[in-house]
C-alpha cells in the first residue's frame, strides 16, 4: 500500500513519520518510510538545488521540473519496487504537493502540471493521502520557533503559502475517496493517534 502525507509547512508530518513506521512495524507489516524531493542520492541532489536559499532568482517552471525529475527517481528507483514486494511505503510529501505549491502557489496551469505529474509518476497514485492541515500563520511560526530546515519555498510569502493551503483544500473536495484532513493544530498526540487510526482503518478495509 502506498500512503502518503500533505500539508502546508509547519504542520508535522516529518515528525510523524518515523513514529508511524514504528507502530506499524510493531503490528507486523513492513514499512518503508521516505521522503521527497529526496529518497535516492539522485533525488536528495535536486532537493539541495530546490531548496538552497541562494537559488532565489529559480523560475516556476524551473521548480516544477526539478521537482519531477527527483519524483521520477524515486518512483522508478525506490517505490515501484518496494510496493510489487508487498510493503507498506509511507511518503513525506508526493505529487499532491506538486499541484498545491507549483500549480495553486504559483498559478501555473493545473492541467499543464497534471501532465506533468503523470509522466514523471508512470500514473503511480497513493491509495491514501492524509492532509495535516493548519493555518498557514501558524505553521511557519512553528518551523521558525522549531528550528527546523528553513528552505527556499518556505521564504515565499504568506499569501503564497495560503494559496497552497487552499489548493490542498481543492484536490480534497475533487478526491475525497482518497484524502482524509486531520487538523493538525491539535496536540502533537492526538494527531499521532488519529494517524495511526486512519492507516489502520485502511489497512483493514
Amino acid at each position: 500500500m502506498f500512503i502518503t502525507l500533505e500539508g502546508p509547512e509547519g504542520s508535522g508530518k516529518t515528525s510523524h513519520i518515523p513514529h508511524l513506521v514504528e507502530f506499524l512495524r510493531e503490528k507486523g507489516y513492513t514499512v518503508f518510510p521516505t521522503r521527497e524531493p529526496g529518497g535516492t542520492s539522485i533525488s536528495e541532489q535536486i532537493r539541495d538545488v530546490l531548496h538552497d536559499l541562494k537559488n532565489a532568482e529559480m523560475h516556476p517552471r524551473t521548480e516544477t521540473l526539478l521537482y519531477q525529475a527527483a519524483r521520477a527517481q524515486i518512483v522508478e528507483q525506490v517505490i515501484k519496487p518496494r510496493l510489487a514486494d508487498g510493503e507498506i511505503v509511507i511518503s513525506d510529501r508526493y505529487y499532491d504537493s506538486t499541484i498545491a505549491y507549483q500549480g495553486y502557489g504559483h498559478q501555473q496551469n493545473l492541467d499543464d502540471i497534471r501532465a506533468l505529474v503523470k509522466y514523471a509518476t508512470g500514473g503511480l497514485t497513493p491509495e491514501l493521502t492524509i492532509l495535516l492541515d493548519l493555518d498557514v500563520e501558524v505553521g511557519l511560526k512553528r518551523k521558525t520557533q522549531n528550528a527546523t530546515e528553513w528552505n527556499r519555498l518556505d521564504a515565499y510569502t504568506v499569501e503564497f503559502h495560503k494559496s497552497v493551503r487552499a489548493g490542498y483544500l481543492e484536490m480534497v473536495k475533487a478526491e475525497p475517496e482518497r484524502w482524509v484532513v486531520v487538523n493538525a493544530e491539535q496536540a502533537w498526540e492526538s494527531v499521532q493517534a488519529e494517524l495511526r487510526k486512519t492507516i489502520l482503518e485502511k489497512l483493514n478495509k
